[in-house]
C-alpha cells in the first residue's frame, strides 16, 4: 500500500512543530482547497467583475485581508476558466498563500523592482497590479521554458511595464549592485506545502538530498537579490516548503555572509494561521532575528508558506 505522505517527512514536520500542532497539520494534507483568485486591476476593477461573475452563478466571497482577492468553490474552477474574463486576463488563478510576499514587499507606483525567479508569473503580474502599471518591474527566470510561460502570463494579462530577463539570478548582485528600491526572491524549492496525502507524484522527487540542493541555491540567490538591492530597500523571500534547511537557515546564512549589512525585520500581516521563525534545528541555533520570519500554518484555505521581510543596510 502506498503511504499518504512519506514517513522521514512526516518525521520532520513533527521535529519542526509541537506534537499536537503536527498532528492537526498533518491533517490539512487531506484538503480539497477552494478555488482562489484575484482581479488584474490594470484591466478591470473588483466593483465591475464581481456582479458580473455573480450573474453567471458563480459567487465569490471576498479575501479580507488582501484587497482584490476572492474565493469560490473548488467545483466551480472548471467554470471559472470558461468565461471569457478569465480568457482575456482580467482575473488570474493564484493560491491564498501565494498573494502574501508582494503583499509584504509592497511595491509602489514609480518604484524599480526585481523579480529574480519570477516564473510562472504570479507574483510578476500582482506586483505590476500593486505599482498600478507604474514603474520598472523586472521579471527575470533563467529556465527557458518558465521564462516563455512568465512572457505568456505577463501578456496575457497587459502588464505594461515588465521588462524580461533570462539571466541566472545568482548574477544580479554582481552585475547590478545596489540598484533596485525591492526585491523578490520567491525561491523555487522542494514544495512540501503542495504535498497531498495518497498521491505520490506530488512528492515524486522530494528527498533529503534534494532539501540540500534547493538551500544551496537559494543561499546564492538571496545573496544575490541583497546585493541587487539599494541601501535601505527591501527584499522578500519566501518558499512554498517546510524545510528550515530552506528556510530559516538561509537566513541565517546569508545574515552572517553579509555581517551587519542585512537584517529581517517584522511582519505585520493579518491572517490567524501564522507562527514565527524557528530559532534552531537539528543542533544549530539560528540568528535571534529568524524569528521575524512568518510560517504560515496550512487550514482549510491556505497552503504551508515561509516570508520573510529583510532590510538592506547602509555598506
Amino acid at each position: 500500500m502506498t503511504e499518504p505522505l512519506p514517513g522521514l517527512f512526516i518525521e520532520r514536520l513533527k521535529k519542526i512543530f509541537p506534537q499536537a500542532e503536527a498532528d492537526k497539520l498533518l491533517e490539512t494534507f487531506l484538503f480539497e482547497r477552494p478555488v482562489s483568485f484575484r482581479v488584474n486591476t490594470l484591466k478591470i476593477l473588483s466593483e465591475t467583475l464581481i456582479p458580473h461573475l455573480e450573474s453567471m452563478g458563480l459567487t465569490a466571497e471576498k479575501v479580507p485581508w488582501c484587497p482584490g482577492a476572492f474565493i469560490l468553490p473548488r467545483e466551480h474552477l472548471r467554470a471559472l476558466q470558461k468565461i471569457q474574463a478569465y480568457r482575456d486576463g482580467e482575473l488570474y488563478i493564484q493560491s491564498l498563500s501565494s498573494l502574501i510576499p508582494a503583499l509584504v514587499l509592497s511595491p509602489v507606483p514609480g518604484e524599480s523592482v526585481l523579480d529574480l525567479a519570477a516564473a510562472p508569473g504570479s507574483k510578476t503580474t500582482q506586483m505590476a497590479c500593486l505599482m498600478k502599471g507604474a514603474g520598472r518591474l523586472v521579471a527575470n527566470d533563467n529556465n527557458r521554458g518558465r521564462f516563455f510561460k512568465l512572457k505568456s502570463t505577463v501578456e496575457a494579462q497587459g502588464i505594461p511595464n515588465v521588462e524580461f530577463s533570462c539571466k541566472p539570478g545568482e548574477c544580479f548582485g554582481k552585475q547590478f549592485p545596489g540598484t533596485f528600491d525591492k526585491v523578490l526572491v520567491d525561491a523555487q524549492c522542494s514544495s512540501e506545502g503542495r504535498f497531498r496525502a495518497g498521491e505520490p507524484a506530488s512528492w515524486k522527487f522530494w528527498k533529503p538530498a534534494k532539501v540540500r540542493e534547493m538551500s544551496r541555491k537559494q543561499k546564492r540567490l538571496l545573496l544575490s537579490g541583497l546585493l541587487a538591492l539599494k541601501s535601505g530597500g527591501t527584499l522578500v523571500y519566501s518558499t512554498c516548503t517546510f524545510s528550515p534547511e530552506e528556510n530559516e537557515s538561509v537566513l541565517d546564512w546569508a545574515l552572517r555572509k553579509l555581517d551587519g549589512q542585512a537584517e529581517i525585520s517584522t511582519i505585520g500581516f493579518p491572517v490567524p494561521n501564522r507562527v514565527p521563525g524557528i530559532l534552531e534545528w537539528e543542533g544549530k541555533e539560528f540568528h535571534p532575528s529568524v524569528r521575524n520570519a512568518v510560517r504560515i500554518i496550512p487550514d482549510r484555505e491556505m497552503e504551508g508558506f515561509f516570508v520573510a521581510k529583510m532590510t538592506r543596510g547602509r555598506v
